[in-house]
């Protein structure tokens, strides 16, 4: 057929290119006006042969051209709705796009392939899983159910959950069945999995379990339905027979597995439809391959760039910031609206006043007629959120964690805070039933109701009913409980409530158990309380801090009486934020090691400072009228350095921005420098960096190291070499010696020749 501009008759969704042979038809035609449409979008919705890739930017109505396409196809083409699969991403955009080509479409015209790919998976497997031995009416397994067996195959293992989590378990079994001939092994009538192969094979104990009740994971539903359309002739022909059209909503965040079955699906026809954005990837992490849609064997290419969100000087911001990716399909992002609000960068001396700044912002908005659910904080990671929701508790501004938890109600933190409370306060039961066996201690159910009857008979709480009954109830973990709380109360007298936690923290075990657990985001919120109490001491340095003032302090931001129905402002990590769009929107924390993530940058190189600058991509695009974007100087525990300004700040034009505070021109260079030593690391061929200059001084003196990155170095065995990099601490340190080998020396083992021993 004709592809390209559209006919006169092809300007309403609906219109028969050939009235003639459907006019006893028409009555039941919908017409859809097409010139709600711009150009290229009607491009996208008419163009309906072929292999095309529509590349939609954000805000640029990809939506609205994938509905009004399918509309055009049944509508004007009269394919029938049981030839089209319209796959998407997450269930509520599954349902939006049905909701949407419902209105456009006769009742009825439009069917259960309008779906996510698992569930399009289920819906093949329905038909066709009979093939391989298994009941129709198969279990689909939930996060929680996958979980369950995980614990139940870890249990038979003798595997801790302490040394492996459940999630990393799940992530490994994960990888093997993707490499793994596991269906052939472990699912197919007639395998037989041993009891020595369930105990010393996870993914043999984890896949005998399902197998008990015929139940699948996620996983399995895209394998099993590869497996079936691979080795079964008959299923193969009917279902590429059948799906005349095939349209893919966001394949920028396809993996290799759904970009595989989408393409075999798609072999007869050859009319696929893939819509998505590589510059909006953000979840590479998960296994998404952008490069996949970069790289697509199109017949023809749309791009939409016509945004209908922002203003002018938003995107603007938007298109600086993006074209310092390669892995991209290049485009500019434009709009008809009016210029509108300058974007703000706020630079802040201390973060307390980035965060202040932050709400007298909100508060003019209100001010001005804004609404407060109009208004959204973005933030890189979840721990950000401390600061500036104890900035708006403060203010008394309502505020909701959008998809999250707030701070201060996150399991770690209120084990934390039940330690010191309870160190504090030795008859508060409720922190102590919290922290008894919190990391586990073997002090189970039957032993606490134990200590709850001699507790009743006491007529005391529960901590003192302990500390007088050891004895009697002196297990090992008990009587360490009690050894660690009394000696933390007599350090407690003379220390800092700071100092006081980090030796909990540690004696207790809580760190190590979630270090152990290999949990980045529970240490990172662990190391952001300790950052707040320092910051608390420190803002109180001419006045005596006792615990009992912190902790009554606290508790004005732990206690939840907000109006969870009231409308509130947003506060949200930035992948939360993926498809939401706000009116004002501030990205805050700015410096860089906290946005661009520095371990993302450091364990995926170029690809992950590529998709961290895809995050702040999306950060940006999510904002309508107004974008304000806040960084502030100090010191950052979770990076362990000195904040200096993002790489993402450095890369906008000054002239986009109106910058509120002075930035030193030190903080700057400091960026840079972290930048280089980033990139030089990234680069397995980098020179030695230069021994000039020493960006990061602030950050080995934390540590007292007598080092830095250029320093020549002697070591008793290996010679003299040059330092190429530290680690965060500076207390490891990667040296190059002179017959270029490359190796990691702790401190202690190197000297400086230029120093007396």
């Amino acid at each position: 057929m004709r592809v390209g501009a559209p006919s006169r008759a092809e300007r309403s969704i609906g219109r028969p290119l050939s009235r003639q042979p459907f006019e006893k038809l028409s009555v039941f035609v919908i017409f859809v006006p097409m010139d709600e449409l711009n150009s290229r979008q009607r491009e996208a919705v008419v163009s309906t042969e072929g292999r095309i890739r529509v590349v939609a930017g954000a805000g640029t109505g990809k939506t609205k051209a994938l509905t009004h396409r399918y509309a055009y196809l049944v509508n004007t083409l009269g394919i029938d709705p049981a030839n089209i699969l319209c796959l998407t991403f997450t269930n509520k955009a599954a349902a939006e796009m049905r909701q949407r080509i419902a209105s456009m479409v006769h009742s009825g015209d439009y069917n259960d392939f309008v779906c996510t790919i698992h569930g399009f998976c289920v819906k093949f497997l329905r038909k066709e899983i009979y093939r391989i031995g298994f009941p129709k009416g198969f279990t689909v397994l939930d996060e929680e159910d996958c979980k369950a067996l995980a614990k139940d195959t870890m249990d038979e293992m003798g595997i801790k959950r302490t040394e492996k989590t459940v999630k990393q378990f799940l992530d490994a079994i994960g990888s093997e069945k993707a490499l793994n001939g596991y269906i052939e092994t472990y699912m197919l009538p007639g395998c037989v999995v041993t009891d020595m192969q369930r105990k010393t094979s996870r993914l043999a104990g984890y896949v005998s379990r399902q197998m008990k009740h015929f139940a699948l994971d996620f996983d399995d539903l895209v394998n099993l339905t590869k497996y079936i359309l691979d080795r079964f002739q008959e299923a193969r022909d009917w279902w590429q027979n059948a799906l005349n059209y095939i349209m893919v909503d966001e394949a920028q965040d396809c993996n290799l597995d759904d970009w595989d079955l989408i393409e075999r699906l798609a072999a007869r026809h050859r009319n696929l439809f893939v819509v998505g954005d590589p510059d909006q990837s953000i979840y590479e992490w998960r296994g998404a391959r952008p490069d996949l849609f970069v790289h697509f064997a199109s017949d023809r290419d749309i791009i939409l760039d016509e945004n209908y969100r922002s203003t002018p000087k938003i995107l603007d911001i938007a298109n600086c910031v993006i074209s310092n990716n390669k892995n991209r399909i290049p485009k500019d992002l434009f709009t008809r609206r009016a210029e509108g609000r300058a974007v703000i960068h706020f630079h802040g001396k201390t973060e307390k006043e980035e965060m202040e700044w932050v709400v007298r912002q909100i508060r003019i908005l209100l001010d001005a007629g804004a609404r407060v659910n109009d208004i959204a904080v973005l933030y890189r990671s979840g721990w950000q959120s401390r600061a500036i929701e104890q900035e708006l508790l403060s203010a008394k501004l309502e505020y909701t964690i959008w998809g999250g938890t707030r701070f201060f109600e996150r399991r770690e933190i209120k084990d934390a805070l039940s330690y010191l409370r309870l160190i504090a306060h030795p008859e508060d039961d409720l922190s102590f039933e919290r922290i008894i066996n919190v990391p586990s201690r073997k002090l189970g159910r039957v032993w606490q109701d134990q200590l709850r009857r001699l507790a009743l008979q006491d007529d005391k709480p529960l901590y003192p009913t302990l500390r007088d009954h050891l004895d009697e109830l002196g297990k090992e973990g008990a009587v360490a409980f009690v050894t660690l709380i009394e000696e933390a109360r007599e350090y407690a007298a003379g220390h800092r409530i700071s100092d006081l936690l980090t030796r909990v923290l540690d004696r207790s075990g809580l760190k190590k158990a979630i270090r152990e657990d290999q949990d980045e985001d529970r240490l990172e919120n662990l190391d952001e309380l300790l950052s707040s109490i320092r910051f608390y001491e420190t803002a109180r340095a001419e006045d005596e801090v006792t615990l009992s003032d912190y902790l009554q302090d606290i508790a004005l931001y732990t206690n939840d009486d907000h109006r969870k129905e009231a409308p509130t402002l947003k506060l949200m990590t930035i992948h939360q934020a993926k498809g939401l769009e706000f009116p004002f929107v501030f990205i805050i924390g700015l410096s860089e090691g906290i946005f661009p993530n520095m371990r993302s940058v450091r364990e995926y190189k170029k690809n992950g400072e590529e998709e961290e600058r895809r995050l702040m991509y999306v950060a940006i695009t999510r904002a309508e009228k107004a974008l304000f974007l806040t960084e502030s100087e100090g010191y950052n525990l979770s990076t362990k350095m000195n904040k200096y300004p993002s790489r993402f700040l450095a890369e906008i034009k000054r002239e986009m921005l109106v910058t509120e505070g002075v930035v030193p021109e030190d903080l700057w260079r400091g960026t840079r420098n972290l930048i280089h030593v980033l990139d030089e690391e990234m680069d397995p061929t980098r020179p030695l960096m230069p021994a000039s200059g020493d960006p990061f001084a602030a950050d080995r003196a934390a540590y007292n190291s007598p080092f830095q990155v250029g320093d020549t170095v002697c070591h008793a065995v290996f010679g003299e070499g040059c330092i190429r990099a530290a680690n965060k601490e500076f207390t490891t340190f990667e040296v190059e010696f002179r017959d270029g080998s490359v190796r990691s020396i702790r401190s202690p083992f190197l000297s400086r020749p230029d120093l007396p021993e």
